[in-house]
């Protein structure tokens, strides 16, 4: 470890810290306020969205209306996407004259683009023409990131509105805001703007962007190579700023023509986090409440900070696979690797892309020290919620918060309250429901592969590292990360089948009860605070939640990590060949 690398971590926190509140302001403008930013240049093309899809954005939704809207699009989407992969080799740009996608491959990358997942089993550069890299993939990029927002805003007003009633004392309705509104919004006064900006200067640092065919070059050896080439730098911000992480070429963000220089990779890294942790203030200003906010970016930041110093520790020394060997390891674990970014931010990258649902990588995540690589596969099973996804972080720890909320309450025998709401029966068993999907997603489908002789001949090592790489397959794919240890071939029609079950249910299985949690927050009456209240904007709260998050995660997790990563750690520091 070295001060430069300490260095590069304190710098991109101070500048994701120095983004929350504006950003946040910001956010909380477009999507809560009555005059949004810039109103001349976005009013008209807003109102003409809506008038195109029939749609009035006063007109509020239950829980239930949002989740079938939310649903029917994604349907439609997933289903269009597939169309076009399915479809490719008779549609234009595709100068390379790339044939059809598989079906089972097909499936599983629209189910994959559609969930905010972009797990990729196929190399895009060999793999996906021009057209469905921006038809399909991209467009995903952006709607799959709004619909995430959209989700979690409408949690967020589940818990913050205040119920009241009309001079005819009715009661109000209880509705989470319009689908539709959200999704637009999003993508036409935050997503949208923010890629053609960046895109610029991603550009202006060597990123490629064309559709001219594959150039054909010799080496200095007289061989001939053949250069991918593509629409890439208006694909990468939307990749990060989203949180997709699915990669233009199969390198993904090592790839020199994805990531040229250090200034796009420390870019990209503020991308991942930008939304993610400016949702944390926005949520304060609707529970208006600031404090309430900052508690949960303080737990965020907690866990954050812990993985990367853990990480960072474990890449920079020596690998004790290598214990006995003459191998120079005083630079650290430099296998799989780009030398360009070094150890450090190669670990920076790995623990921010897996603390948000970004599944965009900068080095070989299965070449990493057992511990390092356990960090990573721990930041997703806590529920994706170190910051998170674009929304998807919110809701998480959103639901954390009132589990955190309830255990509170047990302790001094008091019904638990959260935001002067009291949290009931109905509420906790919506809120297990939504903690105990994704366990039952990832444990299920790795012991399935671990037995199906197809599966397990799809593995490159054995052992606790073949354990590993099965596990985190749908650890990924179920916590809608896409990241992968990369040692498991994974297209396969096994492999493709079940990821995109993992994640479809990953996704809209664990929406379902959020919002229906949300759908019965929102009409409840809010409750004066007492002496017995337990506060939820300080410290104490923070550190609780962030107990509640290591615990629970701990408890779910920990037998098979010790069969995976641990005991190989272990067997390597005792010298043994795995």
């Amino acid at each position: 470890m070295t001060p430069i690398g300490w260095l590069q971590i304190a710098v991109f926190f101070a500048l994701v810290l120095a983004l929350t509140r504006p950003l946040g302001a910001y956010l909380h403008r477009v999507y809560e306020g009555d005059r949004r930013p810039l109103p001349r240049v976005f009013a008209p093309l807003e109102r003409a969205l809506y008038r195109l899809i029939g749609v009035d954005p006063k007109q509020e939704q239950t829980w239930r209306e949002y989740v079938v809207a939310m649903l029917l699009f994604s349907a439609f989407g997933l289903l269009v996407t597939y169309a076009l992969l399915r479809l490719q080799h008779l549609l234009p740009l595709n100068p390379q004259k790339l044939g059809a996608v598989a079906p089972d491959l097909a499936f599983n990358t629209a189910a994959s683009f559609t969930t905010n997942t972009n797990w990729q089993a196929y190399s895009g550069e060999t793999t996906m023409s021009y057209l469905s890299q921006m038809a399909a993939l991209a467009w995903h990029n952006f709607t799959s990131a709004a619909v995430g927002i959209g989700v979690a805003l409408a949690v967020a007003r589940g818990l913050t509105r205040r119920r009241s009633g009309s001079s005819t004392g009715e009661a109000i309705p209880r509705t989470l805001g319009n689908f539709w509104a959200d999704l637009v919004r999003g993508i036409l006064y935050v997503l949208l703007p923010a890629s053609l900006l960046l895109t610029l200067v991603f550009v202006q640092q060597g990123m490629v962007q064309g559709f001219a065919s594959y150039p054909e070059i010799a080496t200095l050896e007289g061989l001939k190579q053949t250069l991918a080439f593509g629409p890439v730098a208006s694909q990468e911000v939307i990749k990060e700023l989203g949180t997709n992480g699915g990669g233009f070429f199969n390198a993904n963000s090592a790839h020199p023509f994805e990531n040229p220089t250090p200034l796009t990779n420390f870019l990209q890294l503020l991308l991942i986090f930008a939304i993610p942790a400016a949702l944390t203030y926005t949520y304060g200003r609707m529970a208006r409440d600031q404090k309430q906010g900052w508690a949960l970016f303080g737990a965020m930041s907690a866990l954050f900070l812990a993985g990367v110093v853990v990480t960072y520790a474990a890449e920079a020394g020596p690998n004790a696979a290598f214990h006995g060997l003459q191998v120079d390891q005083s630079s650290g674990n430099l296998e799989g690797k780009e030398a360009r970014f070094g150890v450090a931010a190669s670990a920076l990258f790995a623990v921010v892309t897996t603390d948000a649902s970004c599944g965009a990588v900068n080095a070989a995540l299965d070449s990493f020290t057992p511990l390092g690589g356990l960090v990573p596969m721990v930041n997703i099973q806590l529920g994706e919620l170190v910051f998170g996804g674009v929304g998807s972080g919110l809701y998480a720890i959103l639901v954390y918060a009132i589990l955190t909320v309830f255990i509170a309450g047990l302790m001094v025998g008091r019904t638990p309250e959260y935001l002067g709401k009291k949290i009931e029966s109905k509420e906790m068993k919506l809120a297990m429901l939504y903690v105990l999907i994704y366990p039952l997603l990832v444990l299920g489908f790795s012991a399935w592969a671990l037995v199906k002789p197809t599966a397990v001949a799809s593995l490159t090592n054995g052992g606790p590292h073949g354990l590993s790489e099965v596990l985190y397959a749908f650890t990924s794919a179920a916590g809608n990360n896409g990241s992968a240890f990369a040692g498991l071939n994974a297209n396969t029609p096994f492999y493709n089948v079940t990821t995109a079950l993992a994640m479809l249910c990953g996704r809209f299985l664990m929406i379902v009860p959020i919002l229906a949690l949300a759908g019965s927050m929102v009409g409840k009456k809010v409750v004066p605070e007492s002496l017995g209240t337990f506060p939820t904007n300080g410290w104490l709260f923070a550190a609780l939640l962030v107990a509640v998050i290591v615990i629970v995660g701990a408890l779910t997790f920990f037998p098979a990590l010790s069969l995976g990563p641990i005991v190989e750690h272990f067997i390597a520091r005792a010298g043994q060949v795995i």
